[in-house]
């Protein structure tokens, strides 16, 4: 609750006590980046509908659907029993590639969010303004299988040892990686569709577990995305239904000069690689992070 000091009114830093925000539903053919932008800062993730048409989303499966059959079910803590991951996929789907790691609203926000400017960077007597775009932290496509339990709600930017104390709004700089999920079929409640606790991302990163009556379900239509600060919590649901697939293609952004979590020279075939467009190549990792990294 906001706290009068004097003649002006402070708000105070937000917590598990405080109300959970409102998550927005916008539409990609009317929104701006900005409008994304106000809706993460907010309640740190937003669903965007239609973001891919019926096409893309049938070609994307086309090309991942080979190496999802390939692996193993999970047998591990972390994922549910169950599930079948693809990792990357920047070589395996050039629809991929170009229509969801290089979508042009995705990025606007990926870059308002986490591009790195460093002003004051002095070689000598020369100082030269130095300017990071985001680069690509991982790509993934989960496919959730009928029994599967709950993922344990959990925040992603965890990989980059993230401590935040408590803010009452979004502070410019606090994120390390920006996540986008994108329905291949329809995800609800009962197939397993991501949950997430809006406003968590202002949190006191030392408050404790989170705790699962404050969660909301980011249910899709084929198309749809769900975009999300990596410091909100989140997780992957409990598939209740007899015969749904849960089908979820993802990728994460983070700063430039951030160790990726999926190693993308290891990861990709190169030639593949090669085949993209050049701005593509250097999002994916084959870049200088400015002014010296890489």
């Amino acid at each position: 609750m906001p706290t009068t000091i004097g003649a002006y009114t402070k708000e105070e830093p937000k917590s598990s006590k405080s109300p959970i925000p409102p998550v927005l539903e916008l539409d990609a053919s009317t929104c701006t980046s900005a409008d994304l932008v106000s809706a993460l800062k907010v309640a740190g993730g937003v669903i965007v509908r239609n973001i891919l048409t019926a096409e893309e989303i049938q070609q994307i499966e086309s090309d991942v659907r080979p190496w999802l059959e390939q692996d193993k079910p999970w047998n591990g803590d972390f994922f549910p029993q169950g599930t079948r991951r693809a990792f990357g996929l920047v070589g395996k789907s050039k629809a991929f590639a170009l229509r969801l790691v290089d979508h042009e609203l995705w990025l606007q926000v990926v870059d308002a969010l986490l591009t790195s400017e460093n002003p004051n960077n002095w070689v000598g007597d020369k100082n030269e303004v130095s300017v990071c775009k985001p680069q690509l932290n991982n790509t993934i496509v989960f496919s959730i299988g009928p029994g599967a339990r709950d993922q344990s709600l959990h925040r992603d930017d965890q990989i980059h040892h993230q401590n935040h104390r408590a803010v009452a709004k979004h502070e410019p700089g606090r994120d390390t990686g920006i996540g986008f999920f994108v329905a291949g079929k329809k995800t609800t409640r009962q197939n397993g569709a991501t949950r997430f606790i809006p406003g968590s991302h202002l949190w006191d990163y030392a408050e404790g577990p989170a705790h699962e009556d404050q969660t909301v379900y980011a249910e899709l239509n084929p198309g749809d995305g769900f975009m999300v600060l990596s410091g909100c919590f989140h997780g992957g649901s409990a598939n209740k239904t007899e015969n749904e697939e849960r089908l979820v293609y993802s990728c994460f952004y983070t700063r430039s000069w951030l160790r990726q979590e999926e190693n993308q020279y290891l990861a990709n075939d190169k030639t593949k690689i090669l085949e993209l467009p050049n701005c593509l190549q250097e999002r994916v990792g084959w870049g200088l992070s400015t002014p010296f990294l890489g």
